[in-house]
């Protein structure tokens, strides 16, 4: 993937890469962005962190997080996003300018795990993007997810919806229950807190890992966080 010759972001290259067999421990970063100046921002507020291990074009498949970096969304990046996702080495991140809760929706379909705005991807929040990938977790600014939830929220409830959509999304009272699970309520205190008999949180929560073919609650926790749900 060159920059010269498409719009789609291509890998950074970096001059002082080191292989990760010589630097166990680090997490191993690729850093996609069509725009030279929005990967050489990101490659130097990673470059002297001690946890990171930057990858050029010729390794960038085998890096253990991917960060695509990008003003917004379009059919290039979606498909880049599409390319990534069939690389099971990596977990792919978003650092973006504008990102709206229809391409948010999108982007997580896209197997990205994780969105950062550009605004606010200093060093710190940075890695700890990466850091977070390479654990296997998801990470969603807020607001973003209260987006996503009320979007979803609207996709399930149109007529129009198809049942795929059903099957790998979350309605916003099964996102709250499975949020209140992962804090470590139980079934009494998910009911308090949501005002809902313990029957109905029972019966959401066996919904939730029936429909999504998961094997209980914690399952079901981790692949909501995995996905962005929560």
């Amino acid at each position: 993937m060159s920059a010269g010759t498409s719009r789609t972001p291509a890998p950074t290259r970096s001059t002082s890469r080191t292989s990760a067999p010589d630097r166990p421990g680090r997490v191993t970063v690729a850093v996609y962005a069509a725009d030279p100046i929005l990967r050489v921002g990101v490659v130097q507020q990673l470059r002297p962190r001690p946890e990171v291990d930057l990858f050029d074009d010729a390794d960038a498949g085998r890096a253990q997080a991917s960060l695509v970096v990008v003003d917004s969304v379009d059919d290039d990046v979606v498909a880049l996003l599409h390319r990534l996702r069939h690389n099971s080495a990596t977990r792919t991140g978003l650092v973006v300018g504008t990102l709206g809760s229809g391409t948010l929706q999108r982007v997580i379909e896209c197997g990205v795990s994780a969105v950062l705005r550009r605004a606010e991807a200093d060093q710190d929040r940075l890695l700890h993007l990466v850091l977070a990938m390479a654990n296997g977790e998801g990470v969603l600014p807020g607001d973003l997810l209260g987006k996503l939830l009320t979007h979803m929220g609207g996709l399930q409830r149109s007529p129009l919806a198809s049942r795929e959509m059903s099957l790998s999304t979350l309605t916003t009272r099964e996102a709250d229950m499975l949020r209140l699970v992962s804090e470590g309520l139980d079934t009494a205190e998910i009911a308090r807190k949501t005002s809902y008999s313990e029957r109905t949180v029972k019966n959401v929560l066996h919904e939730i890992t029936t429909r999504l073919q998961l094997r209980n609650r914690a399952h079901a926790v981790g692949y909501a966080l995995r996905n962005g749900l929560i």
